[in-house]
């Protein structure tokens, strides 16, 4: 396997869900490309949505869409994403910045398996756990 990229799929606020993880990861949206630029015929309302977009922020690299017009998009909870960091500076911040305006469900604390983890929901209904390995 070469690369492992998450594909978000969201219900017409993409474009500010990845300003989001952008602020939140760093790095740049290398691309964006909006339905109204494709020759796909779209309804007017859906011009200005998403087509595709990616965000790199090494080692990050999500990529994303508003979805079809013809598909309804149900925000679910089979999918979470893990990040793993090295120092707990750096997790707190990605934390912290992850948890506005979303729902932190396990707050960052040790464990018992040597790690500083915590779990939250971000405002897109993104769900996040968050692990640094702790030194011995």
């Amino acid at each position: 396997m070469h690369a492992f990229n998450p594909y978000l799929t969201f219900n017409g606020d993409c474009e500010e869900a990845f300003k989001f993880y952008q602020d939140c990861f760093g790095g740049k949206i290398s691309i964006i490309q909006r339905f109204g630029d494709s020759p796909m015929p779209v309804p007017d309302s859906h011009k200005d949505k998403i087509m595709h977009i990616e965000l790199e922020a090494n080692p990050v690299h999500l990529m994303g869409s508003d979805g079809s017009p013809q598909h309804q998009v149900i925000k679910g909870n089979a999918v979470t994403f893990n990040l793993a960091f090295q120092n707990t500076e750096e997790q707190d911040i990605i934390f912290n910045k992850l948890a506005a305006g979303g729902k932190v469900s396990m707050p960052l604390e040790n464990t018992f398996w040597g790690s500083r983890f915590g779990m939250l929901t971000d405002k897109f209904g993104v769900h996040w756990m968050l692990n640094c390995q702790l030194s011995s």
